[in-house]
């Protein structure tokens, strides 16, 4: 009864919206669809969703690589199709988690505070995402997740740039940082890692989110938006952002506004990781050797980027000249980077609790410790 009244208590706060300071962040409506579409997916029948009364289940889609008749034990896995999730497309694709004795389901959602509520209700055992406000305030209300392995780390040329309308970049309109005082700008989802991204932005340009207003815009409607006038700059993830570009319907304002930064986790439903101690293992294995598969210049091998394109829906040649993401090929999780989120939302006022939780307590190190030793030891990170 606990941990089901502490799992309302999360489902409600995410409905409600943690508290913000006056003209700080606020979700917003965002613009009209952009062309890129999601990844797709498709349900699996022999698997029952989880339970409907926490949250509303994720839509499935196909995660082509898997056999549905397959007899494997079925892992449901949230993710957002934009780059920085290539190494779960890389492991899907080359049948890493069905030689670790599973099947992975890929399940789309526009950011990660959606995987939050769908991994602490059960709809989904493992999710990627940034710690966001939404992630610690449920831990502080006693939901239980395990960070297991870093996603990515952000080096300039950001995978998230800072983007703006071509046409009033071109214009002279929108040139710089500092022309956004009192614009609307975006992130893609309130409460979510990408705040951070954008609050960096503006810090370079002397502003702050008090300068501004701040919508939540999913990445698949900020070009739309832009173009519109509804919205007057946002972050946009990769390949988006490239392939925006190549439309002609943006300009990047500012990529470099975040340097050897690790936002993002995989995370697990701590029942589900508990119960399935040889999957969680495996899952961290074949998620460390798609890390490795594209480290460094492998990143650009042609089979990588097809990959990529599947389920970005992106043009590989596009993804090609995207700003890459970065994937620790050894699976450390970078206290530091995660702390200074939590500051951060504290300083936000997007918290629900005051004293600064000690994250390290959440973070399963052995997966990834024993994953680098059984693929041979650690590797260069390039």
């Amino acid at each position: 009864m606990q941990k089901l009244a502490a799992l309302l208590l999360v489902i409600t706060l995410f409905a409600c919206s943690a508290p913000v300071p006056a003209n700080g962040p606020a979700t917003g409506a965002p613009g009209p669809a952009v062309e890129a579409p999601a990844a797709e997916a498709t349900t699996e029948p022999d698997r029952a969703p989880g339970p409907a009364a926490e949250a509303p289940a994720a839509e499935a889609t196909e995660a082509p690589a898997q056999d549905a008749s397959s007899d494997l034990p079925l892992v449901r896995v949230g993710h957002v199709p934009v780059t920085i999730y290539a190494p779960l497309f890389i492991a899907v694709e080359k049948g890493y988690f069905e030689e670790e004795g599973m099947r992975v389901e890929l399940l789309p959602v526009e950011g990660g505070t959606e995987n939050v509520i769908q991994v602490a209700a059960g709809n989904f055992d493992v999710a990627g995402g940034g710690i966001g406000a939404g992630m610690l305030n449920a831990v502080q209300r006693g939901v239980e997740f395990e960070i297991v392995a870093p996603l990515h780390t952000e080096r300039p040329p950001l995978t998230s740039p800072l983007v703006v309308s071509k046409e009033r970049f071109d214009s002279g309109e929108l040139t710089k940082i500092e022309d956004l005082k009192g614009k609307v700008v975006s992130t893609n989802s309130k409460g979510s890692a990408t705040e951070y991204w954008l609050w960096r932005a503006l810090q370079k340009g002397g502003l702050d989110f008090p300068d501004v207003q701040v919508q939540g815009v999913g990445f698949r409607d900020v070009a739309a938006a832009l173009q519109s006038g509804s919205l007057d700059a946002g972050i946009l993830g990769e390949p988006l952002a490239t392939l925006a570009e190549d439309q002609g319907l943006v300009t990047r304002l500012s990529q470099d506004f975040i340097d050897g930064f690790t936002p993002t986790v995989i995370f697990y439903n701590k029942d589900w990781a508990t119960a399935n101690p040889k999957l969680a293992a495996g899952f961290v294995k074949a998620f460390i050797r798609g890390a490795r598969d594209i480290n460094g210049d492998a990143w650009y091998d042609p089979a990588n980027l097809a990959i990529i394109e599947k389920y970005t829906k992106v043009p590989a040649a596009v993804v090609a000249r995207a700003n890459r993401s970065y994937h620790d090929p050894n699976g450390v999780v970078p206290i530091d980077d995660l702390m200074e989120l939590q500051s951060f939302f504290a300083e936000q006022g997007e918290l629900s609790y005051t004293d600064p939780i000690s994250l390290t307590q959440f973070i399963n190190s052995s997966y990834a410790e024993d994953a680098v030793k059984e693929l041979g030891g650690p590797v260069e990170w390039k």
